[in-house]
């Protein structure tokens, strides 16, 4: 019984196709493929099947064909692997009834175009998926590049960035890459917007080279665009607002907190009277795919949120309110902490435990002892399991040729977790 073969076609189409691969092409019983890929053999006169008249009829009737005795070529774009099927019917058939005979990636002659290396860079599929990730995408990885779709064009990804604010970027458009009326250039986002592109595309988006970019560019007060920003972000790092020693998440009491909240990759972060939005900054940073939703009610301190979101590059969304007011929009969440509560603790871990995942977990940072007692108890009657850290930071400080300790205010740190899920599982 000969394997299922799944080979690799370029916008070159037949061409493209080396002669004894041709040949596995021309002898199959049943050709499956794409409408695109199946024109490029207009005289193969076996049976065919399209996989636009669905996937998983697809699989059946090659699986069917292959139990027959009958030969099976599946037709795909690129290399079958990348963002294709090669992966899903190796699954579906088994590993060992399927031969995989990539061709060049999509990809890989785009970064051939560009004549740069690709394996630092991020790499998604954008076909049949909303564009905003990408937002986040290129905020964090300072070179992305994206396989596409009609529904997901350039021009869509493009208007995304501008509308999120994101202009310090430059935009690679291959289209058509290989075939002969290939098209390749470089975009700003407000061009790119605005063009419209051939259906089959690869973007590759990356911060620019010149040095130019809007104001957020300029905030990064001569940062690296490659800085590397390890768990525990100094405090003065971070764009703040300044009576006393700064209305921030004091970086020891925020690593702590992190600890507690758990973070994973994928989870979704609340963060509730974020202030400079230390806290979910950093956690957006901590694992792959982790997304932030973010409120403060000060107007001042939403702007310095905002600047710390530019500055740091991390998938953190925000929005100007007063929890929970506004928490109706946010997904969700793994993950709540809580800096802030402005007067509203008990309708705030209404909403917070009501909504909040299985396995998941709330954190509130309490400075006084009514707060503290308001949060456990309020935590507690809503059948969750609550322990409380408490801690207490004395930085060194010189005075003349000497050292003292300068203390800062001790902080409650309380974590909730659901009752059923809390034993066997403390911290330590």
């Amino acid at each position: 019984m000969e394997p299922v073969r799944i080979i690799g076609i370029g916008a070159d189409g037949a061409e493209g196709v080396p002669v004894p691969v041709r040949r596995w092409i021309e002898q199959a019983d049943l050709l499956v493929g794409g409408r695109r890929h199946l024109d490029y053999f207009p005289e193969y006169s076996g049976e065919v099947l399209a996989v636009q008249e669905g996937l998983s009829r697809a699989v059946d009737r090659i699986d069917q064909a292959r139990r027959e005795g009958r030969r099976v070529v599946v037709l795909a774009s690129g290399d079958p692997n990348f963002f294709g099927i090669g992966g899903y019917l190796a699954k579906k058939l088994g590993p060992e009834q399927v031969e995989i005979h990539p061709h060049v990636s999509s990809v890989q002659l785009a970064f051939a175009r560009i004549k740069e290396p690709w394996q630092d860079a991020f790499l998604a599929s954008v076909h049949g998926r909303d564009v905003e990730p990408v937002v986040d995408w290129v905020r964090t990885h300072a070179k992305v590049a994206l396989v596409t779709s009609d529904g997901s064009t350039p021009g869509r990804i493009a208007r995304a960035l501008q509308k999120a604010g994101v202009s310090e970027v430059e935009v690679f458009v291959g289209e058509n890459l290989g075939a002969p009326d290939e098209r390749t250039g470089w975009y700003t986002v407000a061009d790119a917007a605005e063009q419209e592109f051939a259906p089959l595309n690869v973007v590759v988006i990356r911060r620019r080279q010149d040095g130019g970019g809007t104001e957020a560019e300029a905030h990064r007060e001569g940062a690296s665009e490659e800085a590397v920003w390890p768990l525990g972000i100094d405090d003065e790092a971070f764009f703040q607002r300044k009576p006393k020693r700064g209305l921030i998440t004091k970086q020891e009491v925020r690593v702590v907190s992190l600890a507690k909240l758990h973070i994973r990759p994928g989870v979704v972060m609340w963060d509730i009277g974020a202030c400079t939005g230390s806290v979910g900054i950093e956690a957006a940073g901590l694992a792959e795919g982790v997304r932030v939703y973010a409120i403060e009610k000060n107007e001042e301190d939403c702007e310095n949120l905002r600047r710390n979101v530019e500055k740091f590059h991390r998938p953190v969304h925000w929005v100007h309110g007063t929890a929970p007011d506004g928490l109706e929009a946010f997904p969700d969440p793994d993950a709540v902490f809580v800096g802030g509560t402005a007067g509203r603790m008990e309708e705030l871990l209404d909403v917070c435990v009501r909504r909040l995942r299985p396995g998941g977990r709330i954190v509130v940072n309490a400075a006084t002892l009514e707060n503290l007692y308001q949060a456990v108890e309020g935590l507690r009657n809503r059948g969750m399991a609550v322990d409380v850290t408490l801690i207490q930071v004395a930085r060194s400080r010189p005075i003349k040729d000497l050292t003292r300790f300068e203390a800062f205010d001790p902080v409650y740190i309380v974590t909730a977790r659901r009752a059923e899920e809390g034993a066997g599982d403390e911290d330590g």
